[in-house]
């Protein structure tokens, strides 16, 4: 964040707010209890992975009268909270299935290093006197972590009934990285990315 920027008092109250999410959000995912179970372990830290992504879609909501990005953040908030539901359906069957102590390692180590990056890029997002394109800015990252999460995850042995679920995230997921690409096009968003170096 940029702290040269000064802000307006609903910049301000949105930042706060982003900031508490991000940090429940990456307490969540990373002090999730893990087991043998690569489909557990991807349930377990996805919920709160998408249950970030409702509030700070709900978060914009507050305040933006930018009618394209409403429709975003709602569909966000209809998506994910669907997906988190179809999770919680699955988690105790999902369970059962575990996987080799060196398959869980591997998988892990490379979950590890997608969320740290995702971490990373959410905290490090440019901030400006403009909560449109603050909301874009945080949440293709997110949106991009969770891309990756599922397509690592499908290259294991998980249970049948969350290779569905996983699917639709990537689908998605990558709809909504275009839909705010384009609606980043149209908006004065990209000075704040070249300014800091963050490429998608």
């Amino acid at each position: 964040m940029n702290q040269q920027n000064q802000f307006s008092i609903v910049t301000k109250e949105y930042l706060d707010a982003f900031h508490c999410i991000l940090d429940n959000m990456i307490q969540g995912m990373t002090e999730a209890e893990l087991s043998d179970s690569i489909s557990h372990n991807f349930i377990v830290q996805m919920i709160p992975h998408h249950q970030a992504a409702i509030e700070m879609s709900e978060n914009l909501l507050k305040y933006t009268t930018n009618i394209p990005l409403q429709e975003i953040a709602l569909q966000i908030v209809k998506e994910q909270t669907a997906s988190i539901e179809n999770m919680k359906e699955i988690e105790s069957c999902c369970s059962d299935m575990e996987n080799g102590a060196e398959e869980v390692c591997q998988y892990q180590e490379r979950m590890g290093q997608i969320m740290e990056t995702m971490f990373t890029a959410m905290r490090n997002a440019p901030a400006v006197n403009d909560i449109n394109c603050n909301f874009i800015w945080e949440m293709i990252p997110h949106h991009k972590g969770a891309v990756e999460m599922s397509e690592l995850t499908l290259r294991y042995p998980i249970c049948p009934e969350l290779i569905p679920v996983l699917q639709a995230i990537i689908t998605s997921q990558k709809r909504g990285i275009m839909q705010m690409q384009r609606l980043m096009q149209r908006m004065s968003c990209g000075s704040g990315r070249r300014r800091t170096g963050l490429f998608w």
